[in-house]
């Protein structure tokens, strides 16, 4: 994958993160899941390779939960 269409998952996915993260949205299943399935569809949207989703999805949620404080605040 090429650093342009890297930069629009990234953008895609802080959009759609962003706007739906909730408060505690991290201690939440529901919540989390709704994130997940997210960023998996915008994951294969992309053409993101399959073989590396689990660890793509992992590590945005990981992201996105140390960003989450930030927004809080």
């Amino acid at each position: 994958m090429g650093n342009e269409k890297l930069k629009l998952i990234a953008k895609e996915l802080f959009k759609s993160i962003h706007a739906n993260a909730t408060v505690d949205w991290h201690h939440s299943d529901m919540a989390r899941a709704k994130i997940r399935v997210t960023v998996k569809r915008i994951l294969k949207k992309y053409g993101y390779p399959p073989n590396l989703e689990i660890k793509a999805i992992q590590t945005v949620l990981q992201q996105a939960e140390a960003f989450s404080e930030k927004w809080a605040a």
